[in-house]
């Protein structure tokens, strides 16, 4: 055995710290458990059934390709119908500025490994997606946050830091945002706000990273314009994944950017995994093109509100004065708001031991505050489960609150 791993092992293995979400799945495989805790989607929105029958057709027209090696960049039947429906909603982009990846997750990753460094600068919100911040702190940054309002990453402290590291002598090397129903919260940031911060990242000319995985998801309103539609002069980066409206079993994203970065991302990913499985990519694109990719999404999409309500109906029937949550009109999480004296590491150990599970907000929060707010997913538990589940929470915090 080797004596001291610790001098062998790398900086960014060193810097790689466990999910805390992935740990706290751990604790949820007790069927009693109701589990809030992780971002899934519901088993019934997989078109298992539909599946079948596009298998069979791939098998039989294109078995060996299907299942043989193909370019990095992903394969062209994919790209063109992603790029064809972005350009339906009006985004100046072409081939050239697509790849597809395994996951958004291995997009975060990629664009860490091209853009950071050990001790850089970079930007995010508070709160912000814990696989975002895992991902960018393997390679040693230093991320600073912006605080969030109703509207998302505040432009005004956003332009505040900006000043405030330049007077340093540092310079970011990027702002990374999930605008549309964020991760956590369930924040969408009006376009107004958007035009704000692509502002700010063009006056200080910095990259912005838009995570964009929950987007389609949408139970009421319109749809914002992406950072990157409002931009279209390569300052932002935009992800995508078809693991919230598709099935996450694919491992299906896909990065659009400038050319030069999307090269660079292709050429890191090269000595990843040097490319996402062809076959996925093959049932992916013939499910799009089929049509029963949109029919099956408007169904979650129905599902999922359903379950909103439902989870929002139980807050206000089981829920002590003292605790607010906001209404988000997509994606899949609610974002709860304890008394500022409460803790919700505290409260999760008394939850758990009332068999149900959520996420601490602090571990969304690059500077560790965040502690009185919690994560809940709507959208895989089912409606009845969700509301025991609620009320199972609720007396876990009037217990905390005595």
């Amino acid at each position: 055995m080797i004596n001291n791993l610790e001098k062998i092992f790398s900086d960014s293995a060193k810097n790689m710290k466990r999910s805390a979400i992935r740990e706290i799945l751990k604790l949820t495989q007790n069927p009693e458990v109701i589990s809030f805790a992780g971002g899934l989607p519901a088993p019934e929105s997989f078109p298992v059934q539909e599946l079948k029958q596009i298998l069979n057709e791939l098998l039989d027209e294109e078995g060996a390709d299907a299942l043989q090696y193909s370019a990095t960049e992903g394969i062209t039947e994919l790209r063109e119908v992603l790029l064809e429906r972005y350009q339906k909603e009006g985004m100046n982009v072409g081939i050239d500025n697509l790849t597809i990846t395994t996951s958004s997750q291995q997009g975060l990753y990629l664009l860490g490994k091209i853009f950071l460094d050990k001790g850089d600068k970079a930007i995010c919100g508070l709160p912000s997606y814990l696989g975002g911040v895992c991902a960018f702190n393997t390679f040693g940054v230093d991320l600073h946050g912006i605080r969030s309002d109703h509207k998302g990453m505040r432009s005004d402290h956003l332009e505040e830091k900006l000043y405030e590291l330049e007077g340093q002598g540092f310079k970011p090397k990027f702002i990374y945002v999930i605008p549309d129903f964020q991760n956590p919260t369930g924040i969408t940031m009006p376009e107004s706000r958007r035009k704000e911060i692509l502002t700010l990242a063009r006056k200080h000319d910095i990259p912005i990273i838009e995570d964009s995985p929950y987007r389609e998801i949408r139970f009421e309103g319109e749809h914002q314009k992406t950072l990157y539609q409002l931009d279209n002069n390569g300052q932002v980066i935009l992800l995508g994944s078809l693991s919230k409206t598709f099935a996450p079993g694919l491992r299906l994203g896909w990065a659009i950017g400038p050319r030069e970065i999307i090269e660079r991302m292709v050429i890191a990913k090269q000595s990843l995994d040097l490319c996402t499985p062809t076959f996925t990519q093959k049932l992916a694109a013939r499910y799009i093109k089929s049509g029963l990719f949109d029919e099956n999404l408007k169904k979650t999409i129905e599902q999922y509100r359903k379950k909103r309500d439902n989870m929002i109906q139980a807050f206000r029937e089981y829920m002590p004065e003292g605790v607010t949550w906001n209404e988000p009109a997509g994606g899949l999480f609610l974002f709860l708001y304890l008394p500022y004296n409460m803790d919700s590491e505290k409260l999760f150990s008394t939850a758990i031991k009332k068999n149900v599970a959520f996420v601490m907000g602090n571990v969304f929060h690059c500077d560790g505050a965040g502690r009185n707010t919690l994560r809940i997913n709507f959208s895989y538990a089912s409606e009845e489960r969700a509301a025991e589940g609620i009320k199972r929470l609720a007396s876990a915090i009037k217990e905390e609150m005595k």
